[in-house]
């Protein structure tokens, strides 16, 4: 039975043209005329039998039913191509983890130790994105997550199972000119120096401050940073003090570009943990890759 799909060049065109709200630049990116893009929307429009475009003063915009058909394709054709890349990334055969990963815990932590992986398991491929919060699986093609957050945000993730690997230790660090000549700084004297915030927590430091005890009226100020790869970047330049967790600034620390500015850590229940679907096929390859995780966990120094 002859399958109710239109073809993929007329889709292409689709979602070419919804994200750009534009047959033109839909049309510059796929290499074709306007008058070729067009046809095919065309095409696809009989198909479905519902307007997906309507046309205004300054180009086209998409319909109703067209927003939520673009959306739907989208992410049919990321995963067509995601499917795609994946058989010409294994034709000497072996097996694909798609892995979604905090940042900077990927780049400062697991890319450094992924060759011993690759001497392990020479068949297995593992393809890293980077997510900062939790996701729906079922919309993604990822067969495990590497997320760092507290035991009842990793419950409240729906239709998951966690395996925790490490403690977070997060400390006050900066670049040691920033402590003129002292080897360590109480808590009090953290008050009047330039603080630099973490976008994706923004209660740290105050959350730091009232666990010693110290008032700090400006807990909330100073620049802030999506990413921790970028509060290390800007402690090390001297731009003030950045809240991190210890085991993402080993480097810099070995390095004497940081130094712990206060040796008090903060208590806040935060580890990283391994995330993985209930049902998600591709287990072998996924309990693989847990398996040394949880190896290379045990034999990381302490």
């Amino acid at each position: 039975m002859r399958r109710k799909i239109p073809s993929l060049q007329a889709l292409a065109c689709f979602e070419a043209a919804a994200r750009h709200q534009s047959y033109t630049r839909a049309a510059q990116e796929l290499a074709l005329t306007q008058g070729a893009v067009s046809r095919q929307l065309t095409a696809l429009e009989d198909f479905v039998g519902v307007a997906l475009f309507k046309r205004t003063r300054h180009g086209v915009t998409l319909t109703e039913r067209g927003r939520d058909y673009a959306a739907q394709v989208a992410i049919r054709l990321n995963a067509l191509e995601q499917d795609t890349l994946d058989v010409m990334s294994t034709q000497g055969g072996g097996s694909v983890l798609h892995l979604a990963a905090v940042p900077t815990f990927a780049t400062r932590w697991l890319i450094p130790r992924l060759p011993e992986l690759k001497r392990a398991q020479p068949e297995l491929t593992v393809h890293i994105e980077t997510r900062t919060r939790p996701f729906m699986f079922a919309d993604t093609p990822f067969d495990c997550a590497l997320f760092a957050g507290t035991p009842e945000q990793v419950g409240q993730w729906a239709g998951t199972r966690a395996t925790k690997l490490l403690d977070e230790v997060v400390l006050p660090v900066c670049h040691p000119g920033l402590l003129q000549g002292l080897d360590k700084l109480l808590p009090e004297a953290l008050v009047g120096l330039p603080l630099l915030q973490q976008s994706t927590r923004p209660e740290a430091w105050r959350q730091w401050f009232d666990a010693q005890g110290v008032a700090a009226p400006q807990a909330l100020s100073g620049a802030r940073f999506e990413l921790f790869s970028m509060t290390v970047a800007a402690a090390v330049h001297g731009m003030g003090l950045a809240l991190v967790p210890r085991l993402l600034i080993d480097s810099e620390l070995a390095r004497g570009e940081l130094v712990v500015a206060c040796e008090r850590p903060l208590a806040n229940q935060r580890a990283y943990y391994m995330v993985r679907p209930d049902g998600r096929d591709n287990p072998a390859a996924t309990q693989i890759f847990l398996d040394w995780l949880v190896q290379s966990v045990q034999s990381a120094p302490r």
